[in-house]
């Protein structure tokens, strides 16, 4: 068996590994499930919005919530990443023949596949509230690659700032450094309707690009042709910093 083969072997076994903690914690994955829902309900319906849009609101809103989505809820993988590293978990598994980087990209595999489920829920709950996206299978399809690769992207950041934490107790202190870049962006109102300054801001923020992408795909307000260029390119980029990054310290700290 070549190396490629082991490391994907052992990526898969961590990738188990992770799953099985969901039937040990079904509150933890309910929840975030749920709390997208919520929002998409408040900003929706209560609190409302809609400041520079033309069209409906809800068009306006659900790519934002969704791409809002991706870049939230990386605490249960940074939480599970420093416990790991904080019960000597990792050591037991570097005793053994395992390729380097199998339990991260496990524990990656494992996040990709909650955040698909919860794009499902999110949209599900949309359509029954009454959102319709205008731009066929093709850029369907394409909205939700750019959002799983934008979620992908901010996983690893998530998993770098997790070990520079080191311990679960600190994962809240650094995580906020993710906050900037869910809510200044362009999720719930526009650039135009902002002070200038904050307006350039919000436009060059990887995730408003994605959002702004997603609204184009979807056939909705507020999406501009050419910007799946960029929501493609700022996820690479930041893969290609903090993905070895995050290789890098893990293999650091598990010696």
């Amino acid at each position: 068996m070549t190396g490629m083969a082991y490391a994907l072997t052992d990526s898969w076994t961590m990738t188990r590994r992770e799953l099985a903690r969901w039937g040990r914690q079904p509150v933890a994955v309910v929840v975030n499930l749920v709390f997208p829902v919520m929002l998409l309900l408040m900003f929706g319906y209560l609190v409302g919005g809609g400041r520079g849009i033309g069209g409906d609101y809800l068009d306006y809103l659900v790519p934002g919530m969704l791409a809002l989505t991706m870049a939230f809820g990386l605490e249960g993988t940074m939480v599970a990443v420093t416990q790991d590293l904080d019960k000597g978990v990792v050591d037991r598994f570097r005793s053994m023949p395992m390729a380097d980087g199998a339990v991260l990209v496990g524990r990656s595999a494992a996040d990709m596949l909650q955040s698909a489920i919860g794009l499902v829920v999110l949209l599900a709950v949309a359509a029954a509230l009454g959102w319709r996206t205008d731009g066929g299978p093709g850029g369907f399809l394409g909205a939700v690659g750019l959002l799983l690769l934008f979620r992908f992207a901010m996983l690893w950041i998530g998993i770098h700032l997790a070990l520079v934490a080191g311990k679960p107790e600190m994962v809240q202190a650094v995580q906020i450094l993710v906050w900037p870049v869910g809510f200044l962006s362009n999720a719930f109102a526009t650039p135009e309707s902002m002070p200038g300054w904050l307006g350039t801001l919000v436009r060059w923020n990887p995730m408003s690009q994605t959002a702004t992408a997603v609204r184009d795909l979807f056939g909705g307000p507020g999406g501009e042709p050419g910007h799946v260029g960029a929501a493609v390119a700022w996820p690479l980029v930041l893969l290609a910093v903090f993905f070895p990054l995050a290789v890098r310290r893990f293999a650091r700290l598990s010696r």
